[in-house]
């Protein structure tokens, strides 16, 4: 199993343990490590089973002003950012999440932010055999998780799973 880690964060993939299928043929990636983990998935010439998603980042339904709002945020004191950031990830759990903690940058946070879900690379993907499941979380305060499940919906399995966040928890 291949796995992607979210923005900010590192070797968490322990998390989401009780969904995470360990076959050696399974991509997954959390948040930004979705992201990843489809681009992967996508132009990987090894064969994949498994695709799956956990709370991918999707802010595609979220206007210039508010990804320019976090940018500045994070470019003015990445710790504080980090920290808030962090805090809705978890919520509404109390989990610690700190010792995955890793500093993330700039580039990967405009990156997760006008990152544009295709469609027709998702299509590709389902038609090669590709089983993508995303899981997401109703009390998610990081992604819109209704938008997500929408999205998803023709391509994938989605998993809506109720009262958790965006860790899942």
């Amino acid at each position: 199993m291949k796995f992607f880690s979210g923005f900010c964060l590192a070797n968490e993939q322990e998390l989401f343990s009780p969904y995470l299928n360990q076959s050696d043929f399974t991509v997954a990636g959390f948040s930004y490590g979705a992201i990843k983990a489809f681009e992967y998935a996508f132009t990987c010439k090894e064969r994949i089973d498994t695709l799956q998603l956990f709370s991918p980042a999707f802010f595609g339904n979220k206007d210039a002003k508010f990804k320019k709002l976090q940018t500045l945020s994070f470019s003015k004191n990445s710790d504080l950012y980090t920290q808030n950031f962090m805090q809705n990830c978890v919520y509404p759990s109390t989990f610690d999440i700190q010792p995955f903690l890793k500093q993330g940058s700039l580039e990967e946070l405009n990156e997760l932010l006008h990152y544009t879900w295709d469609e027709e690379r998702l299509r590709a993907l389902k038609e090669r055999g590709v089983n993508i499941e995303v899981y997401v979380g109703e009390c998610d305060t990081i992604i819109n998780s209704i938008s997500v499940k929408d999205f998803f919906v023709p391509y994938a399995s989605v998993y809506y799973l109720k009262r958790v966040g965006h860790i899942l928890k």
